[in-house]
């Protein structure tokens, strides 16, 4: 059974908005959360993260058109897409660091297509 549970992708216009969801069960303690993103015949790449204080990093191509949040109670981690384009379109990953163990878990993947 997955441990990272994502949902909100979807296909949507250029110019349009997503939001995607990550949760987790609650017994589950972790240190950074995160999205990742694979486009086809594209190496898997970071778009945000997030820490448990709630300090954030993205990567250069979001240029203020994503917003990621975390609800430590409920142990979620959403994505706020604006302005989506064609380029991105991919499969995106949630992510997130064990705070014990450091181990990496990986949600299931959801797919983001944006028509030009």
């Amino acid at each position: 059974q997955a441990v990272l549970v994502e949902s909100g992708g979807g296909l949507v216009q250029a110019g349009g908005s997503l939001r995607l969801s990550c949760t987790a069960p609650i017994r589950f303690n972790f240190n950074d959360m995160g999205w990742y993103r694979q486009a086809p015949g594209k190496e898997r790449e970071l778009v945000a993260r997030i820490s448990p204080e709630g300090d954030s990093k993205y990567a250069d191509f979001v240029m203020g058109r994503f917003t990621i949040s975390r609800d430590t109670a409920t142990n979620t981690v959403y994505l706020q897409m604006n302005s989506l384009s064609f380029e991105d379109t991919a499969v995106y990953y949630c992510n997130a660091e064990g705070r014990l163990s450091s181990r990496q878990y990986w949600g299931q993947g959801t797919q983001v297509t944006v028509s030009s």
